[in-house]
């Protein structure tokens, strides 16, 4: 079993990296071995803990501003990723934003609607198209948008995000068939209620409550229960995971 899920030899890039799940996804990809670019948008200061920390671990990790929502800093993110490692052969996208209010969608604002919009889908088409085009054939190369359970759940009141989300695991999809020939996968993972500030914020104590009787196994998942799904989709072992979305929910939601 030695060397199992070793991403030794990886440049992995991991968008929305400083904070809830994308942390403990830089995180632990480093402690498998691999080179991680741990992107921000606004977090320097929690970037950079997390790189100090993989570096307190022997592991070797920068981090990079960039918006994702924008064609130009995409670029220069995976500039600055091949710049310091080499080609990169692992891209996670997990920057992602939700309106805390929870609106209906009849109560949803056009800003509001573009921003979720923005980010959470134009974002993950940049990141795709940059990784594309970006991770060389033949290298074990991974795609992996984080996405939602909600896609199949459809809660009220999540209409921007869940369908924000949707789009991107059509396109991901689609992606994986156009990467044809190139031994690069592209898939999603789509986890359920986790206890992040990202999940939490605006939410009262009964909200959450109510999601944690959702699932079987009765509680909020945890952002590492999300990390080691991405984990064995990124290693050798899952190379024959192609064009799926895995809802990592626990049961609260079933693949649609």
């Amino acid at each position: 079993m030695a060397g199992m899920l070793s991403l030794a030899g990886k440049t992995a890039v991991v968008t929305g990296g400083s904070q809830g799940i994308g942390r403990e996804i830089s995180l632990l990809l480093a402690k498998q071995g691999a080179k991680v670019v741990v992107n921000y948008a606004s977090s320097a200061g929690k970037a950079n803990e997390i790189v100090a920390e993989i570096e307190a671990g022997k592991g070797t990790a920068i981090a990079v501003q960039a918006d994702v929502s924008k064609g130009g800093s995409v670029k220069a993110l995976f500039d600055a990723a091949e710049a310091a490692f080499g080609k990169v052969h692992i891209v996670v996208n997990c920057a992602g934003v939700i309106l805390s209010n929870y609106p209906a969608l009849a109560n949803t604002t056009e800003d509001e609607w573009d921003n979720i919009y923005s980010v959470n889908t134009k974002g993950a088409f940049l990141v795709s198209r940059e990784a594309a085009n970006r991770i060389p054939p033949a290298s074990g190369g991974r795609i992996v948008n984080i996405t939602t359970s909600v896609v199949s759940s459809l809660i009220p009141n999540y209409a921007a995000y869940a369908s924000s989300k949707a789009a991107v695991e059509c396109f991901t999809l689609i992606l994986a068939k156009e990467l044809r020939g190139k031994q690069i996968t592209a898939n999603c993972v789509s986890p359920g209620p986790v206890a992040t500030e990202f999940f939490l914020k605006g939410k009262t104590e009964a909200m959450i409550e109510s999601f944690k009787k959702v699932p079987p196994l009765e509680r909020l998942g945890e952002p590492m229960d999300i990390a080691t799904v991405v984990l064995f989709v990124v290693s050798n072992e899952g190379s024959w995971l192609n064009a799926q979305v895995i809802r990592a929910n626990g049961g609260s939601a079933s693949a649609s």
